[in-house]
């Protein structure tokens, strides 16, 4: 597959996968260019804001003549030696991911909130591919992101058992469009919650299985919307009255806050470890989201099913980055480069450049120090982990 980044992408790629050509990179961080600091900036610039819309809007119209080169569904290399956890696999991508990666060998673990959902898709599929080969293996564990306790419950679970892992693909999301603002239990604004705060701590819990199955990968399922984005740490759950909520201020807020932490996840983990971390955009898919958009907005939904990628479709920049032998030299060489983002890989399987805003390095170290504090990791959590130490969570499950 080629892996060369099309000359037509409005972001400004990363180096290509096949690392034939190691240039320098010219792209430079808004770190040294931003004067003000991050307390003063409380939203996107204009100009930041339309290039975001730009970086958007582009994508939907085209992203189908990029993604032209990709065959769906997507051919997989041997996986069977892979065990993958998959989080919000019921529906849509993540759907289309979990059964793609068991047909093609791999062991599935299904991470969902609605486990009959999942027992009875297993059944389903187990009956199509019943003649074709081995049965699928597959297994279910119940995640719930809108709750930390869960997440602690699963983590806990998953490691008594010592096995390695060698993919945690972070899929889960919600986009609540033109719903009221809503907290979880925990008392964080559910879009932040289960697009950030739950796959993160799921992602930290999870390291010593992946240092078992390295080299391993964390893939985080993102979205084109993170480039309309703005975290404002002093107030994740926007709430202050410095900005007015909005399901879309949610949801973009939440998806950045995730490439920002991963990037810094991807910096501390010592290359040693073998564990890579990549945040995928899927493109703009027909998914479950489209069921609480205005009745009108469905309908265009269905006017223009060209630009609008199917789950299928979509899963195929998730199913490369979890699979393709080059993403840990890619990502390698990144970390070598000093490139100050974790890797991005578009709708079209190629390497890219997440946003502008991605690439404040002071902001994102903001965002990792907010979240360990928000999802109850002490600061050193990482260095502990890696060193075999364990690391208390206030919301260990089993905690008395």
């Amino acid at each position: 597959m080629e892996t060369t980044p099309s000359s037509s992408s409005p972001a400004n790629p990363a180096e290509p996968l096949n690392g034939d050509e190691k240039k320098k990179k010219t792209t430079t961080t808004t770190t040294t260019a931003t004067a003000k600091k991050k307390k003063e900036k409380e939203a996107l610039g204009w100009m930041e804001w339309l290039r975001g819309w730009f970086y958007v809007v582009y994508e939907f119209l085209f992203q189908r003549i990029m993604a032209s080169h990709l065959q769906n569904p997507m051919p997989l290399p041997p996986i069977n030696d892979l065990t993958c956890i998959v989080t919000g696999s019921t529906s849509g991508i993540g759907r289309e991911i979990a059964r793609q990666l068991a047909e093609s060998g791999a062991h599935v673990v299904m991470a969902v909130r609605n486990t009959k959902a999942a027992h009875e898709l297993i059944q389903k599929w187990q009956s199509e591919w019943s003649g074709l080969g081995l049965p699928l293996n597959i297994e279910v564990m119940e995640l719930d992101l809108l709750s930390l306790d869960s997440v602690v419950r699963f983590a806990e679970e998953w490691n008594l058992r010592s096995r390695p892992l060698h993919v945690l693909i972070n899929n889960a999301g919600i986009f609540s469009i033109g719903e009221p603002q809503k907290l979880s239990k925990d008392g964080y604004e559910e879009h932040m919650q289960v697009n950030h705060l739950g796959p993160a701590l799921l992602s930290i819990l999870l390291l010593p299985s992946l240092l078992r199955g390295s080299p391993s990968r964390i893939v985080n399922v993102n979205s084109v919307m993170h480039y309309v984005g703005f975290v404002d740490t002093e107030d994740m759950n926007v709430v202050s009255g410095r900005r007015k909520f909005t399901s879309l201020v949610g949801y973009a807020g939440s998806k950045l806050a995730q490439v920002m932490f991963s990037s810094v996840l991807f910096k501390r983990l010592p290359a040693e470890s073998g564990i890579n971390v990549l945040c995928v955009s899927p493109g703009i898919v027909q998914t479950n989201v489209a069921r609480d958009l205005p009745k009108a907005v469905q309908a265009a939904y269905h006017l223009i099913p060209y630009f609008i990628f199917s789950p299928q479709e979509g899963s195929r920049s998730t199913l490369f980055a979890a699979t393709d032998p080059q993403v840990p030299e890619y990502c390698e060489l990144l970390k070598a480069d000093d490139w100050p983002a974790c890797a991005f890989i578009s709708q079209d399987c190629r390497p890219t450049s997440p946003s502008e805003e991605a690439h404040n390095m002071e902001t994102s170290h903001e965002v990792w120090e907010k979240t360990l504090e928000l999802i109850g990791l002490p600061p050193d959590a990482i260095e502990r982990l890696i060193e075999g130490e364990d690391v208390k969570c206030t919301y260990r499950a089993n905690q008395e």
